[in-house]
């Protein structure tokens, strides 16, 4: 009783409307706040006010500002995705497919100010890369929001109580599982973000996260930490159901998250290819599930016709 008391406490000061829409508002205001200071800084730069012992690609251009207060709009998308893992699993996964397109977003941002208008556009590497993020961004909303029309499809054929009973438990575990999350990503965010700033300055060289690309800090880890996540529902989730495509689907979804954190590993095309082919490949399990649902919706009709 004493658990359930204090898991409950958390659960409401972590993940309800009220802290969400709190949390809304603070994540705005400090967007517009640090997009305004990055902004001043590039400024003090061009005219000489503040002198860099080496070239930053965010420092350098007016458009890169809008890389700082799109980070901070991706910690919202963070927070949004525990939010919605108690309350439906298909937002929580299309959640994370939000996260990496807006990733990908913000890397345009990057990779505008390192632009280089010429006629050999295909062989410069950011001019590549700019154009593989642009078809990339595309083909992903399109994706995304297709994931999304099927999320929304609904086959209730089932009014056994027991099962019921299950769900209930395994909707309860999951609002623990969010509200664990909640203090573990606030901890990895405060921590990679120490290793950057202290790799930054060249203190703590030896640290074992890797900075080569600075749109990976803390992503990283938090998709690794996703994919323990999803493994944590796949097990307990036949407390409730041991059902095929209910399994396929779940596992599916794993594999899609594992091939979204394999991409921050890579770059260039392959990185691009990863991203698309995971979430194709979540969308694809999702339809062929929905497909499951509605021949087995039928099918429990066609007994309760018979029945009668």
């Amino acid at each position: 009783m004493e658990f359930n008391k204090y898991y409950e406490l958390l659960y409401k000061k972590f993940l309800s409307d009220v802290t969400r829409k709190k949390t809304e508002k603070i994540i705005l205001i400090i967007s517009i706040a640090s997009f305004l200071i990055h902004l001043l800084i590039i400024f003090l730069v061009d005219f000489g006010y503040i002198v860099l012992a080496e070239s930053s690609d965010l420092l350098t251009n007016p458009i890169a500002a809008i890389y700082t207060p799109f980070s901070f709009i991706l910690v919202y998308e963070v927070y949004l995705l525990i939010y919605y893992l108690p309350k439906s699993f298909t937002i929580y996964i299309s959640k994370q497919y939000e996260i990496i397109s807006l990733i990908i977003i913000r890397r345009i941002f990057k990779d505008l100010s390192n632009l280089t208008l010429s006629s050999e556009w295909f062989t410069i590497k950011y001019d590549l890369q700019f154009t593989y993020d642009i078809i990339a961004s595309l083909l992903l909303f399109f994706l995304i929001y297709q994931f999304y029309i099927q999320s929304k499809k609904r086959y209730n054929y089932d009014n056994d109580e027991l099962k019921k009973e299950g769900i209930a438990r395994f909707i309860k575990f999951k609002q623990i599982l969010a509200t664990l999350l909640v203090p573990v990503v606030f901890f990895v965010t405060i921590y990679s973000f120490t290793n950057w700033s202290y790799s930054s300055i060249g203190v703590n060289t030896d640290s074992n996260i890797s900075f080569t690309n600075i749109n990976n800090i803390f992503f990283e880890q938090f998709f690794s930490i996703l994919i323990i996540t999803d493994v944590i529902l796949l097990l307990f989730s036949f407390f409730h159901t041991d059902e095929f495509h209910k399994v396929f689907r779940n596992s599916g979804f794993i594999i899609s998250t594992i091939l979204l954190r394999i991409s921050f590993s890579v770059t260039g095309l392959l990185n691009t290819v990863l991203i698309i082919s995971a979430i194709t490949f979540g969308l694809i399990i999702l339809i062929i599930y929905n497909k499951f649902e509605k021949n087995i919706a039928l099918e429990k009709g066609k007994k309760m016709i018979q029945n009668e």
